[in-house]
């Protein structure tokens, strides 16, 4: 099972983030032009906030919203989940699911370093278990019966 780090380690640690003062056509752009989903807030070094395509689609309801005037510090989510470097892929699951979440900010000795998508973590689980299937298949393959001198149908 590997862990946060890890998966971090293969996706690559590039990360895309924008000032507080930035918009949200600003922010848009950035998502856009490097496929994708959410957008980091930072300022004077920390990650302040976060700002996704589901914020997106909540905004586009409020009055007076508009992508090329509105300012990410404004609509942006400053409550951020952070999960440490060690934890699980099984366990990100499970808070992306009990959280309702799309995006965990991962940390080691309280300095962040990278974001995780569900699409990040279903995918290591997903090539986990086709690895852990393989070896269950080479394990139960009838050659393995050969020698108990069963009849193949």
């Amino acid at each position: 099972m590997k862990t946060a780090a890890e998966l971090l380690q293969e996706k690559g640690n590039e990360i895309f983030s924008v000032p507080p003062d930035s918009t949200i056509y600003d922010a848009l752009q950035l998502m856009n032009k490097n496929n994708i989903g959410a957008m980091l807030v930072e300022e004077d070094g920390n990650i302040i906030g976060i700002w996704t395509e589901r914020d997106l689609t909540r905004n586009m309801l409020r009055d007076g919203f508009d992508i090329r005037k509105t300012k990410i510090k404004d609509v942006m989510i400053s409550d951020l989940i952070k999960v440490p470097h060690d934890c699980t892929t099984y366990k990100m699951m499970d808070i992306f699911l009990g959280k309702r979440l799309r995006h965990l900010l991962v940390e080691k000795e309280g300095k962040f370093i990278g974001l995780l998508s569900t699409g990040d973590v279903i995918k290591a689980n997903l090539m986990a278990k086709s690895q852990e299937l393989e070896e269950l298949n080479k394990i139960v393959s009838f050659e393995y019966y050969s020698n108990w001198r069963w009849k193949k149908k």
